[in-house]
């Protein structure tokens, strides 16, 4: 599993040629809240249900609120076959307070 910090998700977002995944593993109620643009709600606790609809070898970043919950998915998903992960380190929170300022936090 790789890590990113909430710059380089920026910077590799930005490249045209990435597929990328943007997994929010928070509860809905969270993702209403704010969330990073194209990123998909699938809950932490209906991942091993949803398992079937994730491509295992597309580029997966986990995103969570402060990280912990989308390494422990990030950890899950290596574990079933999943090759390229990565944790967004500081979560949706260290992405409000270093790439969107105006992102409403809680």
């Amino acid at each position: 599993m790789k890590h990113f910090d909430p710059k380089q998700l920026s910077e590799h977002i930005e490249n045209p040629q990435a597929n990328i995944l943007l997994l929010d593993v928070r509860e809905p109620w969270e993702f209403e809240i704010c969330h990073i643009e194209n990123s998909v709600s699938i809950p932490m606790g209906t991942i091993p249900d949803k398992l079937h609809e994730l491509d295992k070898t597309q580029e997966i970043v986990v995103i969570c609120h402060h990280g912990v919950r989308s390494r422990q998915t990030a950890m899950f998903l290596e574990h079933n076959g999943f090759s390229n992960i990565i944790n967004l380190t500081g979560g949706i929170d260290a992405w409000a307070q270093e790439i969107d300022r105006n992102m409403s936090k809680y």
